[in-house]
């Protein structure tokens, strides 16, 4: 799985993006417990999940070849 972080996730992390070995399906809910444990600093930052692109929900499912991306909220102006 190729994850994507943009914004403050990607100024907290110092990395832009990764790839993780996932070798089954596993819900969104299930790769967020992965995710805090793996980075417990974004813990309690607010941003959104698209996979391949598309916003998803935290029952949705990850597959092993998806693209996450972390996308937190951005002001305009």
């Amino acid at each position: 799985m190729k994850l994507l972080y943009f914004a403050e996730i990607k100024d907290i992390l110092e990395r832009t993006s990764e790839e993780i070995d996932l070798s089954y399906d596993i819900t969104v809910d299930e790769f967020l417990i992965d995710l805090f444990e793996r980075y417990p600093q974004i813990k309690d930052k607010q941003f959104q999940i698209a996979i391949n692109e598309e916003f998803v929900q935290q029952d949705d499912i990850v597959h092993p070849n998806d693209t996450v991306a972390l996308i937190p909220p951005v002001s305009g102006g």
